[in-house]
């Protein structure tokens, strides 16, 4: 599986394509749809699936406009729904204007027994629930490649905001004992800047 990293938009949210022969699995449909869009017909991909870690704006905007060309489910947490519907009024807020925005569609519940098969090649994961940053964070772990895609769970030296009204300190510290319990070599895929190593983040949270 090739993993292919795209950092969108002001606030620079990391876009990830799986591809497995010509099939692309998206996760955090950032920003730049155009862009997206581009370059999965340069490449002559065929999008199978939107995954998103957590439904804030920046991860999820260019959703909306990539489903107008092609007819796939964008999965999310049930819990992180709240946070689609006000899309729109958040993104206004942090970034100062009012951008354009192709409301999400075709809205599926993740579950944690998931996997994407098409018929050539396959995307075969655990959703491992993360609540913390968001109430329905969720991390994607890529067990046969060696892979977890953490959202704004855990990044590079750092971990994700718990200062929002919806968000829970204690809650973000369980689901990184969690993921601390993962195989130390466990390459780490943030939610914003460079890849990082489970056993690269020793944070002590007891």
């Amino acid at each position: 599986m090739l993993i292919q990293r795209l950092s969108l938009g002001q606030l620079q949210a990391n876009c990830y394509l799986l591809i497995e022969e010509n099939k692309c699995l998206i996760i955090d449909p950032a920003d730049e749809a155009d862009f997206i869009l581009e370059k999965i017909q340069r490449e002559n991909l065929e999008p199978v699936a939107l995954l998103a870690t957590h439904g804030h704006f920046d991860h999820i905007m260019a959703a909306g406009e990539i489903q107008l060309s092609y007819n796939i489910p964008l999965y999310i947490h049930p819990d992180d729904l709240f946070l689609v519907k006000r899309l729109r009024e958040t993104a206004k807020y942090f970034l100062g204007y009012e951008p354009v925005i192709v409301d999400p569609r075709n809205l599926v519940e993740l579950k944690e027994n998931f996997s994407i098969s098409p018929p050539a090649g396959g995307f075969k994961f655990q959703i491992i629930p993360t609540p913390g940053h968001t109430p329905g964070s969720c991390c994607f772990y890529f067990k046969e490649e060696n892979a977890i895609f953490t959202g704004d769970t855990l990044f590079h030296s750092a971990i994700g905001r718990y200062d929002f009204s919806y968000s829970n300190f204690n809650d973000l510290k369980t689901s990184l004992k969690q993921l601390f319990k993962l195989p130390k070599e466990t390459i780490v895929y943030a939610g914003h800047g460079e890849e990082t190593t489970i056993s690269g983040e020793g944070f002590n949270f007891s």
